[in-house]
């Protein structure tokens, strides 16, 4: 069984999982301590807070500057009330907005950068109408 971590440096973890714990989202303390958060996305997926110190062991280089989109993580939504409802959730928990709105067919979605400019996206594809 494959599994998938999201890796992504964090400025203030603690607010940071106060951030995503107000999107729904539970932590798995076995693999958290002061320096990261295994966030649960699902069964098989999660993603790592890490403060920037224990990121850089990890890298090359530097951490890339926020503002500058390096990757875009999208998360299905089950509804187009989810993808609303989680929108509203993040901008009130501090997130900013980041691209209008998207419907296109059978996809609506959202999409928000959290407290340190990583963009997260939420889709919602209504397979019934295809």
């Amino acid at each position: 069984m494959r599994m998938i971590f999201v890796n992504l440096p964090v400025t203030d973890l603690k607010a940071s999982t106060d951030f995503f714990t107000t999107l729904g989202f539970e932590f798995n303390p076995q693999f958290s301590d002061d320096k990261c958060a295994c966030m649960i996305v699902d069964q098989n997926i999660f993603v790592m807070l890490l403060v920037e110190e224990r990121f850089k062991d990890f890298i090359n280089g530097e951490i890339c500057d926020p503002p500058r989109t390096e990757v875009i993580t999208c998360l299905s939504a089950e509804s187009r009330q989810q993808v609303d409802d989680t929108l509203a959730a993040a901008l009130a928990a501090g997130g900013k907005p980041w691209k209008p709105m998207i419907e296109d067919g059978p996809m609506y979605g959202a999409s928000f950068c959290d407290l340190d400019g990583h963009v997260w996206e939420l889709m919602h594809m209504d397979l019934g109408s295809v």
